[in-house]
């Protein structure tokens, strides 16, 4: 069977609104039919909060932290909870909703995309299979989240290894499009994450720092030998093409695309206007 050419973009290490900006471009690309469907690896700089697109800034994220770290700020187009990008490697996933075999259901789709994520989990040498909540408990928890950061609790296929969460995920759908974007934690550190978000009292922070132990974890945490980010694209890279029988194929932005990338991020995802909306 003839496997479907996909592009592949490792853009490196971008500003957040750079990065939100690409996602939201390559969408409206592969929307106009201009470029298939695309897999794109990249990182930040700097190290950077993200918010997923329903969320209260006011209510939930400590700015003050937040800039005295050095930290950059960015809400996302798509939903979930805040995310730390810093020790990891980021993907995004763009893929038309009439694709074949895709399910129209976005709980669905989730799984269909993140078995590339699940057979790059297998090609480092770690256990991951997807998290499926059992109990109506575990199913209400997702709807009422109780805590503000992403990788406190396990989605519908998420990927997890011995119980705990190793990549947070989050999608949107606009104009026929599926924007699947995500983490895949190398490291991480605890405590500057924690310090991020704001709480109703020390004691309740001290509880969940201590739940997210058993909640979440990175990679390295996971293997005796680390994993560098070199080595973390190629088994990613490897397993999206295997997870969704796919050939990756090098792809470069133009000057004329790289252009209409950063006049979104100076116009939108720069904007206070678009972060501090809620």
């Amino acid at each position: 069977m003839k496997q479907e050419k996909w592009n592949y973009i490792d853009s490196g290490d971008c500003s957040p609104a750079y990065n939100m900006a690409l996602d939201e471009a390559l969408l409206d690309w592969h929307s106009k039919g201009l470029i298939p469907p695309t897999i794109r690896f990249y990182g930040w700089n700097p190290a950077t909060l993200s918010i997923g697109y329903f969320q209260k800034v006011e209510k939930e994220i400590n700015l003050e932290v937040v800039h005295s770290n050095g930290l950059g700020f960015v809400r996302r187009p798509t939903g979930g909870r805040g995310v730390l990008h810093d020790q990891e490697l980021t993907y995004s996933v763009i893929v038309t909703e009439d694709y074949p075999d895709m399910p129209k259901t976005v709980t669905e789709a989730y799984r269909v995309i993140s078995e590339g994520i699940l057979e790059g989990f297998k090609l480092l040498g770690l256990d991951a299979y997807f998290a499926v909540p059992k109990t109506e408990e575990e199913r209400e928890s997702l709807k009422n989240p109780r805590s503000a950061v992403c990788f406190d609790a396990p989605s519908w296929y998420e990927l997890v290894v011995e119980g705990r969460k190793v990549a947070g995920s989050a999608q949107t759908r606009q104009k026929g499009v599926i924007l699947q974007h995500g983490s895949i934690l190398l490291d991480i550190d605890e405590d500057l994450l924690f310090s991020l978000f704001t709480y109703s009292n020390e004691r309740v922070k001290e509880r969940m720092q201590r739940n997210f132990k058993n909640k979440a974890v990175a990679i390295n945490a996971l293997r005796k030998t680390p994993v560098t980010l070199d080595e973390a694209k190629e088994a990613f890279r490897k397993g999206f093409e295997k997870g969704l029988q796919i050939e990756l194929v090098p792809y470069v932005l133009s000057d004329e695309e790289k252009l209409q990338v950063e006049k979104i991020a100076k116009e939108k995802y720069e904007s206070d206007e678009w972060n501090f909306k809620r």
